[in-house]
């Protein structure tokens, strides 16, 4: 699975985003579709997943009430609309695919990477 995120910029605090995660290559729809972020110094953190198996999301408590994530009906684009960003939102995310079903926060049980869009947040 080859996976290409997009949809990242700059916006101000209280705006939205919508990311998207084109996917290719093998079947997308049999991946669990989660997204992660890193800020610059800090670790890499989980922030949504959707699972392929029944469309049950999970979020970080961060950004929960705040972000959704979803996929298309051909399963081959996920996307994470972003609303009510906070200046701690801004770092570069980046959309995985994971072969698990379930609530997949571990970025060591997904497979394959997209190669990450950077959100900036101004306050």
């Amino acid at each position: 699975v080859q996976l290409q995120a997009s949809g990242g910029g700059l916006v101000q605090a209280g705006g939205s985003l919508r990311l998207s995660c084109a996917a290719s290559g093998r079947a997308f729809s049999v991946y669990t579709a989660g997204w992660f972020r890193q800020a610059p110094g800090k670790e890499r953190e989980f922030v949504a997943a959707i699972n392929y198996r029944d469309g049950r999301r999970t979020y970080a408590n961060s950004v929960k009430g705040r972000f959704t994530t979803s996929r298309d009906n051909a399963k081959i684009t996920a996307f994470l609309q972003m609303d009510n960003l906070k200046p701690e939102d801004t770092a570069v995310y980046y959309c995985a695919a994971s072969p698990f079903a379930g609530a997949i926060v571990d970025g060591y049980r997904y497979d394959y990477w997209g190669q990450g869009t950077q959100v900036t947040v101004s306050s």
